[in-house]
């Protein structure tokens, strides 16, 4: 979609005409697009904005703003746009290499919180190993939580994903605790692990009509689909843990799943460790979010 501008100078100005032309887009939220995007391009913080209405904006300004819209515009991310995401109050650098972290994320963060924190309660430091870490959210958020884990591993089989996580490691300081790893699911672990934390893809390339354009269009289908159903990265980790005896005896593999899948992953899981104890957990909105797994 192209946008029409007309000369904007001020701050209120700029602040209508955004918000008119991503209206004009099919957008929800445009308001809070126009604030956040115009607070970044002035280097302000978003209440700023409205303690200096008529200041004035540079051509300069201007135009990188107007870039913005039309990148609003066209559907893609304001994550992406904006070169970062908050994410368990932490910033983290995200861009097309990986997904953007999410809320629901947050209950793998805590659960796995959970388990980190019993076993050093009880005198045992964990080894914890994430499985397809992406922008290393997931790890990173660990280490800087638990600074009493001396480490943690974070694999990903893509490098592309890995720059961005090494980016992400340096700008919270764990870069001697995060170790990041190339390769498919376990193959690179260099040792048995206490706790398993995947956010692998799991959504099926039949809800490919049904997906947001936001989402669609820009985020890495590698990091968003995974068969027909969704499940077959998740079973196929599932597999080749019970197989590779890489969680040990007593240990506890979390997995975030599809709001569909607690049931058929379940039966899968009870198959392979009979004796282990499976349960779903659900995220805030209700849904079935995190498979639990205690071998």
């Amino acid at each position: 979609m192209e946008i029409n501008w007309s000369f904007m100078t001020t701050i209120q100005e700029a602040l209508r005409q955004g918000a008119q032309a991503l209206a004009s887009a099919d957008l929800q939220g445009v308001r809070l697009d126009a604030q956040v995007l115009l607070a970044h391009v002035l280097g302000l913080e978003r209440a700023q904005l409205y303690a200096y209405p008529e200041r004035e904006l540079t051509t300069e300004q201007e135009q990188v703003y107007q870039v913005l819209l039309d990148r609003r515009a066209q559907r893609e991310p304001m994550a992406y746009i904006l070169g970062h995401k908050e994410f368990y109050g932490l910033d983290f650098s995200v861009d097309h290499r990986v997904l953007i972290p999410r809320p629901e994320t947050e209950l793998l963060i805590e659960s796995a919180l959970t388990h980190i924190r019993s076993r050093l309660a009880a005198g045992s430091v964990p080894v914890v190993a994430d499985i397809g870490t992406g922008s290393g959210a997931i790890p990173i958020t660990i280490a800087v939580e638990e600074p009493r884990l001396p480490y943690l591993f974070a694999c990903d089989i893509s490098a592309a994903a890995l720059e961005v996580a090494r980016m992400n490691c340096e700008r919270h300081h764990v870069t001697e605790r995060v170790r990041l790893l190339q390769g498919d699911l376990l193959a690179p672990l260099p040792e048995p692990v206490d706790i398993l934390l995947a956010n692998l893809p799991y959504v099926g390339t039949l809800e490919l009509d049904s997906m947001s354009p936001d989402v669609l269009s820009y985020e890495p289908h590698q990091a968003l689909f995974s068969g027909p159903d969704g499940l077959d990265l998740l079973l196929r980790l599932c597999t080749e843990t019970e197989k590779s005896a890489m969680l040990k005896r007593g240990g506890v593999m979390l997995l975030e799943i599809g709001y569909q899948q607690c049931k058929p992953l379940t039966l899968a899981l009870r198959s392979l460790w009979p004796q282990a104890r499976v349960s779903c957990k659900k995220d805030y909105a209700g849904w079935d979010r995190l498979v639990e797994v205690v071998v």
